[in-house]
């Protein structure tokens, strides 16, 4: 059963709603050790002095700040409790905007949010409701792990999510780097005749479950097989030649093709079948 993250309450004008947060996501990464390969020990990383090339106890460690090349201001760990703002247990409403106008580029992390017993039920019913008969995302602020996000409460599968947000000046301008073009170059109307045409044989309802991550896949299945003493042996896949290079016009072209031909053979399986009679049912 999960355990809620965070407990308080979502403050609107009046209206209070007291909410636990859970975590909405999961990482599947797969995290390897460093070993030794003669031994098979594993290898620690140590807190080592540069100076006197001595391990340095925790305790002896303070932090530092440079603020000039080799000059340090220094805290130490009580400084610093000091100044990270205390826990709070209301996430203040300051803003409902529109839902579209929040770019993706501000989401970091997404939690659950669930109503905080009997008695907040009716009340976050009623904001869930109110939320999505606008299309309107919550704005504030909390504070959790003593760090300060900005938060998007949003309606999600119907629920409450909370995503925490990055502030603006954490998000990297367009103008700011080199290599991505400040100016828009109007395309060649036959190349944006067929790019659209792959586009348009591409169009997909959003289904999350259709996509995965190969690579983790495949490394846990290599790890299972090693454990069992297999040796995993992959063909390789031969090396692009100058011959596998196409002008932009050509590859358009023969993506189109290679678009239609795989749409014809979906709608011919007996599960395309089936999409095609659900989309004209719909």
């Amino acid at each position: 059963m999960a355990r809620p993250v965070w407990t308080g309450s979502i403050s609107f004008g009046l209206v209070n709603v007291p909410v636990k947060a859970y975590t909405a996501v999961r990482d599947h990464d797969v995290h390897f050790h460093q070993l030794e390969k003669r031994s098979g020990s594993r290898i620690r990383n140590r807190k080592v002095s540069e100076k006197s090339g001595k391990e340095v106890d925790s305790s002896a460690i303070e932090m530092g700040f440079e603020v000039s090349k080799g000059k340090y201001v220094t805290f130490s760990s009580e400084e610093l409790d000091e100044l990270r703002p205390a826990s709070t247990r209301a996430i203040e409403v300051s803003d409902f905007v529109a839902l579209a106008d929040v770019d993706p580029i501000y989401y970091e992390r997404t939690y659950w949010l669930g109503p905080d017993g009997d008695a907040g039920k009716q009340a976050y019913q009623l904001l869930l409701a109110a939320m999505e008969e606008r299309e309107r995302v919550a704005i504030g602020t909390v504070v959790m792990r003593n760090k300060q996000y900005l938060t998007a409460i949003r309606p999600l599968d119907g629920a409450l999510a909370m995503s925490t947000m990055r502030f603006a000046d954490e998000v990297v301008p367009r103008s700011e780097v080199d290599g991505v073009p400040n100016r828009r170059a109007k395309p060649d109307a036959k190349a944006m005749k067929l790019a659209t045409q792959i586009v348009d044989s591409l169009a997909a309802e959003w289904d999350p479950k259709r996509y995965h991550d190969t690579y983790a896949e495949e490394l846990k299945k290599r790890i299972k097989a090693k454990d069992r003493g297999k040796k995993v042996v992959e063909e390789q896949p031969p090396a692009e030649t100058d011959a596998d290079v196409l002008d932009l016009m050509e590859a358009l072209e023969k993506s189109v093709q290679s678009a239609k031909g795989r749409r014809s053979a979906a709608k011919a399986s007996p599960s395309g079948k089936k999409a095609s009679k659900a989309r004209k049912s719909a």
